[in-house]
């Protein structure tokens, strides 16, 4: 499985020879410098750590700092564990002992994808605030003729002397949006090596400049 994190720029169209319209999402992709290893003889799990989206050395603290300078990496706001990633070695090493296949400060780009691989995203989705059953949960309205005092409420929601409680997992009002979410049988439509940008066909969770995770199903 390949991974590497990514800024969700927007979306926009991709036009085929044949004619056909494609609608991508605009991912900003790496480069992600591998900040950290974890082996299971030394941690309990294998997986490897990326780091994106970099800042000033003002924004972290010494320990992030000193963390992301073992790696020769630059001062960076994300840090995301992959398991189950493999990775080509880094072109002419062959790896750090024991491992193989991908070194400490070793960067990930969007050349480990290619056209046509499905992909799922995971991000977290827009934040809708509090809101009602209708657009929540897409509930129809009441009758909204004269007298009527049920156009958006949500009805009947359990019985009254017994249990004369409210059974937890009702579709209620309540926050919506502004959650962890993964989209799954994504397919990419286009790499631009030069630019770092993957273009995935259809819509991603996340709300613009957003941070998202990008893997293979593989």
């Amino acid at each position: 499985m390949s991974a590497i994190l990514g800024k969700k720029l927007g979306m926009t169209q991709l036009f085929r020879e044949d004619g056909e319209v494609v609608p991508v999402t605009v991912i900003e992709a790496g480069p992600c410098p591998v900040t950290a290893i974890r082996r299971e003889d030394r941690d309990g799990y294998s997986a490897i750590q990326l780091a994106f989206d970099e800042v000033k050395e003002s924004k972290l603290t010494k320990a992030e700092l000193g963390h992301l300078a073992k790696a020769d990496a630059a001062p960076s706001r994300v840090l995301v564990e992959f398991r189950d990633v493999e990775l080509p070695a880094a072109e002419g090493e062959e790896g750090e002992e024991g491992d193989g296949e991908v070194k400490l400060g070793q960067k990930v780009t969007v050349a480990a994808f290619e056209e046509g691989q499905k992909v799922k995203v995971a991000g977290i989705t827009i934040g809708k605030g509090f809101q009602g059953t209708v657009k929540r949960h897409n509930f129809g309205r009441g009758p909204v003729s004269h007298g009527s005092h049920n156009v958006r409420a949500p009805g009947s929601i359990g019985a009254s002397a017994w249990p004369a409680r409210v059974f937890k997992g009702m579709r209620l009002p309540g926050q919506m949006g502004g959650k962890r979410r993964t989209q799954l049988g994504l397919e990419i439509a286009g790499v631009d090596v030069d630019k770092n940008l993957l273009m995935i066909k259809g819509s991603v969770p996340g709300a613009k400049n957003s941070i998202v995770e990008i893997r293979t199903n593989g």
